[in-house]
């Protein structure tokens, strides 16, 4: 099974991602701010890093970042609502996806079966 942190700062929002990805059926691990998911990340057991930008403590940039040099088999995918820090994410991240707010839950698991070749269930639905 696939396995996805999720690093949302917002209770809502990331209820909300966490169930639509289980609901896919991929196994989601949620954290509330960045430096919560560094102890996940250095375990190395994740394939998605699904992160929010702007979160406090430590950024989402700074937590891909993290993840690139501690598990670099993770990929990454960035949330945000910013169009200025979508373009920053891009600069200092350049193979992350990125998905900008507002969108639409059945979009975001389509992103993600998409980057683990699961297109063609995606299309059934």
């Amino acid at each position: 099974m696939i396995r996805i942190l999720l690093a949302e700062d917002d209770d809502v929002m990331r209820e909300y991602l966490a169930r639509a990805l289980t609901t896919a059926g991929y196994h989601v691990t949620a954290v509330d701010r960045g430096t919560a998911a560094v102890p996940y990340i250095d375990s190395g057991t994740f394939d998605l890093l699904l992160s929010d930008i702007v979160m406090p403590e430590m950024d989402g940039i700074e937590l891909a970042q993290h993840t690139a040099k501690a598990a670099p088999q993770t990929q990454v995918m960035f949330i945000t609502g910013f169009a200025a820090v979508s373009l920053r994410a891009e600069e200092n991240v350049p193979q992350a996806k990125l998905l900008s707010k507002p969108f639409h839950l059945k979009d975001l698991v389509r992103e993600v079966d998409n980057l683990f070749g699961r297109a063609d269930r995606s299309n059934q639905q």
